[in-house]
């Protein structure tokens, strides 16, 4: 038996089959160092880059100590994003799929208190949200923690930074002392040490080299003068190269709005991300993204963590990250489950000494590449497959995913094959559509009725 066969852990059958069902037989560099110490119930600090597994770490430590038959909290992951979260929490749920009567719940901003209320009435063993509403709840008393056995602190790093500090300590002080503690973060500042100094007991170490197989990511480099060159060599790229999905990374929000205007006013299907959005809006982002229906997404590192982005296949920093690990962590969102992608990075004579750092941290000597000949202004920006619905109907209206897709491929409607991510939330619902399909879609979803009643439809 391997040593790295999720089949040597000590866990249930029923979560055995499952991940074998789920197609997780082998497990991941840090799952492997990270799992035997937390099945046997020693506080660790796992650091590793986006897409290393430790989410899967994490939740089948959670499940291999729940008591199903009792209806507490009895563990709490802490997560700087809704979007981060709601991952967290799905993962949770198809770790768990084949244990019987698990509740898991999402706590965060953005969404109505009283559904969230009325879940934790209910009974809930697994708690999963942000620090802002944690504390909501616990301030309303609507939220009890004192049977949690099992704290997960998940990009921590990231909850220091957007401000979370004084609300993690209050939410941390209602937890018992008597439990274990998983603190999961990119990076490992002075800030993050001191935290796992207070609240962690003789820790276990797990960090994994975040190197990136150039084989599967091509990082590239190119020197400009000035942000007007920054700009035009981001054009250049991406009319050369026509990705189909680009996370271009800033360092401000004021960079993020500059670049989407500029991609904008040369015709490329661009959009924003950073912390002055309302959850909505937000929301509506991240699924034009995901779906295919947008082909850029120009983001603050803050606002861009714990994105579900499938394939991405390139990851610009229009700007140097200020910290080599940051590179890192960007750059490892490409390139993923076996993908190749592509990492490009500007700089100026501004950056000389960042990039001697970020040279010495990748262990390779960084030359710079040429950009793009002008001639390939001549091209036409690449043109979206996927076009977005909004329906004005969601859970609360019992819309389901299937009853979409049943109204879009009814009589002479849509192939199935050009129906692309559905997403459903309370009051809205949102469906990919190919292009080419536009026209009937709408027909078929504006003309006909789901679960007996029309729904308002419109593009995004």
């Amino acid at each position: 038996m391997s040593q790295s066969a999720f089949s040597a852990l000590d866990l249930s059958d029923e979560l055995l089959g499952n991940l074998e069902s789920l197609g997780y037989t082998e497990m991941t560099p840090i799952q492997a160092q990270s799992l035997p110490p937390v099945l046997q119930g020693q506080d660790v600090i796992a650091q590793g880059k986006t897409g290393s597994g430790k989410t899967a770490a994490f939740g089948l430590g959670i499940l291999s100590r729940l008591e199903p038959k009792r209806f507490c909290a009895q563990a709490l992951v802490l997560c700087p994003t809704r979007e981060l979260a709601d991952q967290v929490a799905g993962e949770i749920r198809r770790l768990a799929r084949a244990t019987s009567n698990v509740k898991v719940v999402t706590l965060c901003g953005g969404t109505p208190l009283g559904p969230q209320v009325g879940s934790l009435e209910q009974g809930v063993h697994i708690v999963v949200g942000t620090p802002g509403r944690i504390e909501d709840h616990l301030h309303r008393n609507t939220l009890k923690l004192q049977d949690v056995r099992m704290l997960v602190l998940d990009e921590a790093d990231r909850m220091l930074q957007m401000g979370f500090q004084e609300s993690m300590d209050k939410i941390i002080d209602r937890v018992p002392q008597d439990r274990q503690t998983l603190l999961l973060s990119a990076t490992y500042p002075d800030e993050i040490q001191a935290v796992a100094r207070r609240i962690m007991r003789e820790p276990v170490m797990v960090k994994i080299d975040e190197s990136h197989d150039d084989s599967s990511i091509h990082q590239r480099f190119f020197r400009v003068d000035d942000d007007h060159a920054r700009r035009k060599a981001l054009q250049l790229l991406l009319l050369q190269h026509r990705p189909e999905s680009a996370l271009v990374f800033c360092n401000t929000k004021i960079d993020v709005a500059e670049v989407v205007a500029f991609l904008k006013e040369n015709s490329f299907a661009a959009l924003d991300l950073h912390g002055d959005l309302d959850q909505r809006d937000r929301d509506q982002t991240l699924i034009r993204f995901a779906n295919k229906s947008a082909s850029v997404l120009v983001a603050t590192d803050v606002a861009a963590r714990g994105l579900d982005i499938e394939a991405l296949d390139v990851v610009v920093n229009y700007r140097l990250a200020r910290d080599p690990e940051v590179h890192v962590h960007r750059v490892g969102r490409t390139g993923r489950a076996g993908d190749s992608g592509e990492a490009w990075s500007f700089y100026d004579a501004s950056d000389d000494y960042r990039m001697s750092v970020l040279q010495d941290a990748l262990a390779k000597k960084i030359t710079d590449e040429s950009l793009p000949p002008a001639s390939v202004l001549k091209l036409p920006p690449t043109r979206p497959e996927m076009i977005t619905l909004l329906i004005n109907g969601g859970k609360k209206q019992k819309l389901r995913p299937g009853d979409i897709v049943g109204a879009l491929t009814g009589d002479n409607g849509v192939n199935s094959e050009q129906i692309g991510k559905i997403k459903v939330f309370a009051t809205r619902a949102y469906v990919a559509v190919n292009r080419t399909a536009l026209k009937v879609a709408m027909e078929k979803l504006t003309q006909g009725k789901m679960k007996g009643r029309s729904f308002r439809v419109r593009v995004i």
